[in-house]
């Protein structure tokens, strides 16, 4: 039994999450906890919410809330819709809990400590209608590069070039528009990350197995240009961690915050103190997750992200750690996805542009979109969600595969033998022939879960299911049963046990629709198929079942239509 601990990227406290963000790093692994959950192995699932920065301060102005009481009730509305979608997340955290502040300072100070912050002056943009300094993606203007007029002070995203606001041609306030802007002196603390270029640069080619979209992403960060830059990690707001060295007050850092790209994935390591305290547990008991010197050699450290995520994951979050000079848990596998767009655009949370997770389940259950996404997911490029491919997807996949083989086994035996496992016949050339395809199938299918394929590790089950179908209609039990009904009742009882297996097969992926399977059949066994012979005859004869409801609908053509014409002006 191995020791896994998985994080997903944190998802932004300013708003529901749309389905590109869900499948680009929670939804994936989800999947990939389940499974390892499922094999027997000690997980620890941990993500929680980005809280700090600007957007939330100005999403909360928006509502006319304070900043701390509307990220408490943004945390629970993300986390009822993670239930809702059925991430089956250890903890889900607060990047403004009191162990993020506590474990952020003790970073700093040791980073400190060891030379790797430096007090910097710097110039920075302020607006005098808004009062503030501005970060600066809260500048906007004319990209000098390509002339797209709304490029962000940290960079365009329409070319992608790096700016700093002072590049940007007619800069403005992205708050409130004005061009009353200036720049004034104030100091900040910098993450000396060129200090480590050499360490982190040793570290990365030392991991064996990364995918190519991360380690390219990394090594472009490294060498490209100037290569790795010296990080500010500190900023002029209210809202956020005070800057302290540890417990104490850092001179000249008086008002100041820790940036948010510092603290937030230092979270991962707090959200498992909040488990531990959440649950009675001791600092043992999450430290054997996080420090080496406590337990954590032996634990193998998986994160999920969407390729945006992946600068910071593979240089500045591993600065951080290495920098402190103590023995943490460094990532050993990240796992990166390109983008999911929408109907020839993008999504886009700021432009309401896409379908929302809310808005997704009150459509439809979970399982219909953990389906499609993850059977979609944009592992070596970016991949897109179309109204018309969704459809097409879950009725052929779930409806006319999975849907369609429980039912006819389960309502044909129900006709012809009631509703018990039916005794009589034996097994013969087919049977041997599906147990074959089968145990080739599913070996392929563990290997694809264990390696993070899950594109093919989709395409592998569907592959299970539509062997049963092939298995069934060759078998023809209900022609059988006319001449040879034992013969009849030997492929029912071989099938009935098969909707068992894939149940347990496919509960990563649709967990909802496994267990009513479960149920339906009366079971509580859910050992996994290693020997798939005698998994096809785990249900004795005799044993009850009731024939379940439609396993998945079908999506009519009049309600893709309604739901193309509904999504097509952005979210409200």
């Amino acid at each position: 039994m191995a020791r896994i601990l998985i994080t997903s990227a944190l998802p932004y406290i300013n708003g529901i999450k749309h389905l590109g963000n869900l499948v680009g790093s929670q939804l994936p692994a989800d999947l990939f906890a389940r499974y390892m959950r499922q094999r027997g192995h000690e997980v620890m699932f941990i993500c929680a919410t980005d809280e700090h920065g600007t957007p939330a301060e100005l999403a909360a102005a928006k509502t006319g809330e304070e900043v701390a009481d509307y990220c408490a009730r943004m945390h629970g509305e993300q986390a009822e819709l993670a239930d809702g979608f059925r991430l089956s997340f250890d903890h889900y955290g607060r990047s403004s809990s009191d162990q993020n502040r506590a474990l952020t300072q003790h970073f700093a100070g040791k980073l400190a400590d060891n030379g790797f912050i430096q007090e910097v002056s710097e110039k920075q943009v302020y607006s005098n209608a808004d009062g503030r300094f501005l970060p600066d993606r809260y500048i906007e203007g004319t990209c000098p590069n390509c002339g797209y007029d709304r490029a962000r002070g940290d960079q365009c995203e329409n070319c992608t070039k790096q700016l700093d606001p002072t590049d940007l041609i007619d800069p403005r306030s992205a708050i409130s528009g004005s061009t009353d802007l200036e720049v004034r002196e104030t100091k900040h603390l910098y993450l000396r990350q060129s200090a480590m270029k050499d360490e982190i640069d040793q570290w990365i080619d030392s991991q064996k197995g990364w995918p190519v979209l991360t380690t390219s992403i990394a090594k472009k960060w490294l060498h490209d240009g100037d290569g790795l830059q010296d990080r500010g990690i500190t900023r002029d707001l209210k809202w956020g961690v005070p800057v302290k060295k540890g417990g104490d007050d850092w001179p000249g850092m008086e008002g100041k915050v820790f940036y948010v790209w510092f603290d937030a994935p230092i979270e991962y390591i707090a959200a498992t103190a909040e488990w531990a305290d959440a649950n009675g547990k001791t600092d043992a008991d999450w430290e054997r997750w996080w420090r080496t010197d406590k337990g954590a050699d032996d634990v193998r450290y998986v994160q999920f992200m969407g390729k945006d995520n992946v600068p910071f994951h593979t240089l500045s979050f591993p600065a951080t750690i290495m920098g402190s000079r103590e023995p943490w848990k460094l990532v050993d596998y990240i796992k990166s996805f390109n983008y999911l767009n929408y109907d020839g655009g993008q999504f886009s949370t700021s432009q309401g542009r896409g379908v929302f997770m809310d808005q997704a389940l009150a459509i439809l259950p979970a399982d219909y979109w953990r389906w499609w996404l993850l059977s979609h997911a944009p592992e070596n490029s970016d991949s897109e969600f179309t109204w018309e491919n969704f459809q097409a997807s879950v009725n052929k996949d779930l409806a006319d595969v999975l849907g369609n083989f429980v039912s006819r086994v389960t309502k044909f035996c129900r006709s012809k033998f009631g509703e018990v496992v039916p005794d009589g016949g034996a097994f013969g050339a087919q049977e041997d022939a599906l147990i074959a395809e089968l145990t080739t199938r599913i070996r392929a299918y563990e290997e694809h879960m264990e390696a993070m394929e899950v594109r093919k590790a989709a395409g592998e089950l569907r592959a299970i299911w539509v062997a049963g179908n092939e298995y069934l209609q060759s078998a023809e039990p209900w022609a059988k049963f006319k001449t040879d009904p034992e013969a009849a009742a030997a492929v029912i009882r071989l099938s009935l046990n098969l909707i068992r297996v894939y149940a347990v097969l496919s509960r990563p992926f649709i967990p909802d629709a496994s267990a009513a399977l479960m149920e339906a059949l009366k079971t509580g066994d859910d050992s996994w198929p290693d020997d798939v012979a005698a998994a096809l005859s785990a249900l004795p004869v005799g044993h009850e079942f009731t024939v379940p409801d439609v396993t998945f609908r079908k999506i009519t053509d009049d309600e893709r239509v309604e739901w193309e014409a509904k999504f097509a002006g952005g979210r409200d």
